[in-house]
């Protein structure tokens, strides 16, 4: 290999890791909607250069979960109620089913560990640390769905959470007071303990449109407030 293509290898394989980083940290809801990039400040973050920055972020252009606000400057769009909607029945058909394929292979190992994320989860909610939350969240819900065993289901499921992250933040901090997902995702350990597949689903389903009315009510508010 000469020396222009181990450089050109070398750039892929840090352009993959920076849409990696930033994209699993979209998902997870590291960011609210709004929040400005540019390459530099990526490539800041990220500890890496300008190339491989700016490919992450075009990638993820490519993708919806970043829209241009200027030449150099991405922004993570704001949800429409009409695109709230969408996604999130997509969400309940598609996690749904992952949810119950998931609980179908479920063991007490599974157990233990969706118990030691809510706890994270539960710490984090007591000392207002939404980000924590946020993340430990994501490894509950996507714990139960690689359980079913169906890459392609969970790679989907993916791409909505990429979309939809960011609104996350606006749960909080509404659902740290209510605890509506910590009662849901009670209801989905104690499906598995059932061995009840149906109501792990049920569980989940419900995780997903208590949100979803959190969301639309965020949505509503920012639109009033113009």
């Amino acid at each position: 290999m000469d020396a222009s293509a181990e450089n050109s290898n070398k750039v892929l394989g840090l352009s993959d890791r920076a849409y990696e980083h930033l994209k699993e940290k979209l998902v997870r809801g590291a960011y609210p909607p709004g929040h400005k990039f540019t390459v530099r400040t990526v490539a800041e973050e990220l500890d890496l250069g300008t190339t491989p920055a700016r490919d992450a972020v075009n990638r993820l252009v490519a993708e919806r979960a970043l829209v241009f606000a200027g030449p150099k400057t991405v922004v993570i769009p704001t949800l429409t109620l009409a695109e709230l909607n969408e996604v999130t029945q997509m969400r309940l058909a598609l996690e749904g089913l992952a949810a119950e394929l998931g609980a179908s292979r479920a063991d007490l190992n599974d157990i233990k560990q969706l118990e030691t994320f809510q706890a994270d989860i539960d710490a984090a909610l007591d000392e207002k640390r939404y980000a924590d939350a946020l993340w430990s969240n994501k490894e509950f819900h996507f714990h139960i769905y690689n359980r079913s065993r169906m890459p392609l289901l969970v790679a989907t499921i993916e791409t909505l959470w990429l979309r939809i992250g960011s609104a996350f933040h606006d749960l909080y901090p509404d659902f740290a007071v209510s605890r509506y997902g910590v009662q849901n995702h009670g209801a989905a350990i104690e499906g598995l303990r059932h061995k009840d597949p149906k109501e792990v689903r049920a569980a989940i389903e419900t995780d997903i449109r208590d949100g979803y009315r959190r969301l639309r009510r965020a949505l509503n508010e920012r639109r009033l407030r113009g």
